[in-house]
């Protein structure tokens, strides 16, 4: 009971303590300023200037001057001239009589190459300096060879066709004479030579082209034998000196030929 009217008392202590405080509290709120908080000072940050980035020089690119190209001019095209065509040589014609040997030379002394029939048609290409061998082109073979003029019929003038020396067909199957000589006694010049062997299937003799003093005039003549010597006429009296030369003769054609030491 006592207990119960302590903490009664106790109560109505602790009221009037709170009101009293309460009440001096009140006045000390009412007298005392109220302090506004005065405006906290906004501070504008200074702008930073920006770095001054100091420029990294810019490579100034010189420009290199494109030059102008120097036009070179088209070269004006001069036209083609129209070819005329040179007009084929009428050369002279002939027509065989009879049958006979066309050959690798002006003469009998050289091989035989081609056989001709009467009636044979050929054209003139050529001629000796007589005009007793022609060079003939016959319709039915393809390449020339030598006909004797007694043996045709010209047709035209011999005069218009020019005198030509012509190559003999080589050989080399054999070799030329060896120990070639002349000797002279009075107008006779002898030429003898060692004797070249061949098989007498190939065999064809010799061959002698020389220049001869005849009446004054040097002549060429063409000899064939199947002797291993020859003897010449040769005057006295030219201009010029006489002269020729040796061959093997086989059935394909002639060897290198061997100059004769004329006496």
């Amino acid at each position: 009971m006592q207990l119960k009217r302590l903490f009664v008392y106790l109560l109505v202590i602790n009221s009037i303590v709170l009101s009293g405080c309460s009440g001096r509290m009140s006045k000390l709120a009412l007298s005392v300023p109220v302090l506004e908080p005065s405006p906290t000072a906004t501070s504008t940050p200074s702008p930073i200037p920006a770095a001054t980035q100091t420029p990294v020089p810019t490579a100034t690119q010189t420009s290199t001057a494109t030059l102008t190209p120097t036009i070179t001019p088209t070269p004006t095209i001069t036209p083609t001239p129209t070819i005329t065509p040179t007009p084929t040589k009428d050369w002279p014609d002939v027509k065989v009589l009879m049958q006979a040997f066309c050959r690798y030379g002006p003469g009998t002394a050289y091989l035989y190459s081609h056989g001709l029939y009467e009636g044979d048609q050929a054209e003139i290409q050529g001629r000796n300096y007589s005009k007793t061998w022609l060079w003939i082109k016959p319709e039915n073979l393809d390449r020339n060879c030598w006909v004797s003029a007694s043996v045709v019929e010209i047709q035209g003038d011999l005069a218009t066709v020019p005198v030509v020396t012509t190559r003999l067909p080589h050989a080399t199957l054999y070799g030329p004479p060896k120990d070639v000589e002349a000797s002279r006694e009075g107008d006779q010049v002898l030429v003898s030579w060692e004797r070249v062997w061949m098989t007498q299937d190939d065999d064809r003799g010799y061959l002698i082209e020389a220049k001869l003093c005849q009446n004054g005039h040097l002549v060429g003549v063409a000899v064939h034998t199947d002797d291993n010597s020859y003897t010449f006429n040769d005057e006295s009296g030219c201009s010029k000196p006489s002269g020729g030369k040796l061959y093997t003769v086989e059935k394909h054609g002639y060897t290198d030929p061997v100059k004769i030491p004329w006496p």
